[in-house]
């Protein structure tokens, strides 16, 4: 009898999405660190605290964007790690390349709010979120590859590479219309708002294609 054959495991499963808690947890806390600065700075100076929140508004928006946009990666890689039984090389490297735009998100922010507004903002900014959906994106497209190292069936699986490239491709049309249009900001990103709909009418189709 023929044996089969499996992917070495180089981690668990749990061990890395522990790991990846790690890092986005840090990930979310380097974002505050610039307004915490922000404060003591003021402090130093005598200011109040109705000061601070107005000359800080631009950089508090940005960290309550990014804050959000972080919790709402970690979700969507948690849930996608709930199905995964082993780890090989191929994943392990995936997930290190997703976590690098992850910590890389901070420093993006601060560009973003800290610095002289022009053009290449939204081109840091919108893709690094761009770089994050298109790794987790290849993640899913990985694992439906590799049935071996998952449980899920071929309907989630799909459903995870189609949720997954309509998302990346949102960022992308976001970061293309900001380059086009820089006096918009990061404004663009109110495309996103459609990922949720898209997603549910993809998933929709999908099901009537297999119930056909």
């Amino acid at each position: 009898m023929a044996q089969v054959t499996r992917p070495r495991e180089l981690s668990s499963p749990e061990r890395l999405q522990a790991f990846t808690d790690a890092v986005v947890a840090i990930a979310l806390t380097l974002l505050i660190l610039p307004l915490m600065e922000s404060v003591g700075e003021l402090a130093d100076h005598e200011g109040t605290t109705a000061q601070w929140f107005e000359e800080e508004r631009y950089p508090l928006l940005g960290f309550a964007l990014s804050f959000l946009l972080i919790a709402v990666f970690w979700v969507h890689h948690h849930k996608l790690f709930r199905g995964v039984q082993r780890v090989d090389s191929g994943l392990l490297w995936l997930t290190v390349g997703w976590m690098f735009t992850i910590v890389w998100l901070p420093v993006a922010t601060a560009l973003t709010t800290q610095m002289r507004d022009d053009w290449a903002q939204p081109l840091v900014y919108i893709g690094t979120l761009l770089a994050a959906s298109i790794m987790l994106l290849a993640a899913r497209v990985y694992l439906r590859r590799h049935p071996e190292l998952h449980t899920f069936d071929e309907t989630e699986a799909i459903s995870g590479v189609l949720g997954g490239a309509i998302v990346a491709a949102l960022f992308l049309l976001a970061l293309v219309i900001a380059l086009m249009a820089p006096d918009l900001g990061m404004l663009p990103l109110i495309l996103m708002v459609f990922s949720e709909p898209l997603q549910r009418l993809g998933n929709k189709r999908l099901r009537k294609t297999k119930a056909a």
